[in-house]
């Protein structure tokens, strides 16, 4: 029963197309026996102002991920800000289809059996491809640059790279420390993250982002980018140069002043269900840097280096508590206090966004 509920999924997914993913797939298996490489998924997307885009797997588009609680949303938000991309808000589905994509290639016996029964893996990245292109372009506002922000799916770089040939990839690292005690303290739940453990969750964080920095490593630092959140943070301005030098976007000033576009039309749309819209809200503050410190339990914090061996590889001294993370820019400093002072509006409209679509 099991093998004949994945390959349901399987057969599901194959028959996806361009509008509903199922006609256009459904045409070309009819007419071809087989999904060609040369076949072209195109979806063409109207704006709140009529302009129209139109988008396929060669189209760039920019995947930002990292563990949960790496600022992730925070870089995503700045680029949203910017008017020749978007992201978004997280559509959750997107790491579950490169999960299953995964399992496919894993079991060799199920693999075996879905090639004995006509489904190629070039029928499976072909369906992978149409969903996820369908998910990213229309989930939000059209942009010249699409970007996805799904924190989990830097895991599948090499994969996303290969299937979306223009693609480039922004990989979000933080203190491990930081982003466990945020994880925990504001209790947001991560599959196979013990909450209730410091030690199990800077097990779970170094495993992931070495996965991860992995990935990035394979795909090349022509197409990978490593940003660190304190960096972001302290040194916003020169940190936003290289990601738009990185992307080939033009300077634009308003990713510095992401909450003045929030709920703007082509701007930044926010979800009251993301945990961390109450933080993003606010201009680029110090608030979260350091506020992990004096909460790590002792007992872990003596045995660190072996708990989370890629805090030292990434370059934070693990015994260091607080660690020097360097100087804020003026402008981020001034943002700081004006957070403190609750000196900032918070915005009426979380999420505002028209959207009319078309495709052929």
């Amino acid at each position: 029963m099991r093998f004949s509920v994945k390959r349901a999924v399987v057969l599901l997914l194959t028959v996806f197309g361009t509008c509903t993913l199922t006609r256009t797939l459904y045409r070309v298996l009819a007419c071809h026996g087989e999904v060609p490489r040369t076949h072209v998924v195109s979806i063409l997307v109207q704006n709140w102002n009529q302009t129209q885009y139109r988008y396929n797997h060669k189209t760039p588009m920019v995947f930002v991920g990292g563990v949960p609680r790496s600022g992730t949303t925070l870089m995503r938000v700045m680029l949203d800000a910017h008017p020749d991309i978007r992201c978004g808000e997280e559509t959750r589905v997107i790491p579950r289809i490169l999960s299953l994509q995964q399992s496919w290639g894993r079991q060799t016996e199920e693999r075996w059996a879905l090639e004995e029964n006509g489904v190629s893996q070039e029928m499976l990245d072909a369906a992978t491809t149409a969903f996820i292109l369908e998910v990213i372009a229309r989930h939000g506002e059209p942009a010249r640059v699409l970007c996805n922000k799904d924190p989990f799916t830097l895991k599948s770089s090499l994969y996303l790279s290969h299937i979306f040939p223009n693609s480039k990839f922004l990989l979000m690292l933080r203190d491990g420390r930081a982003s466990v005690h945020s994880m925990i303290s504001r209790r947001v739940t991560i599959g196979g993250f013990n909450l209730s453990s410091y030690r199990d969750c800077l097990t779970k964080w170094s495993n992931a982002i070495e996965v991860m920095l992995s990935q990035c490593m394979a795909v090349g630092q022509r197409r990978c980018m490593t940003v660190r959140y304190e960096d972001l943070v302290l040194k916003p301005r020169a940190t936003m140069q290289r990601v738009l030098r990185f992307l080939n976007s033009p300077w634009h000033e308003g990713v510095l002043h992401h909450e003045e576009a929030i709920g703007q039309p082509g701007g930044v749309s926010l979800s009251k269900t993301e945990r961390s819209t109450d933080q993003v809200i606010k201009p680029v503050n110090l608030e979260a840097l350091t506020r992990w410190v004096g909460h790590i339990p002792a007992d872990v914090q003596e045995d660190m280096d072996n708990i989370a061996p890629m805090l030292r590889r990434l370059g934070y001294n693990p015994n260091a508590n607080p660690p020097d993370y360097g100087q804020p820019d003026p402008e981020v400093i001034n943002n700081t206090q004006r957070v403190l002072r609750g000196d900032f509006k918070t915005p009426t409209n979380l999420k505002r966004w028209a959207q009319v679509s078309a495709c052929f």
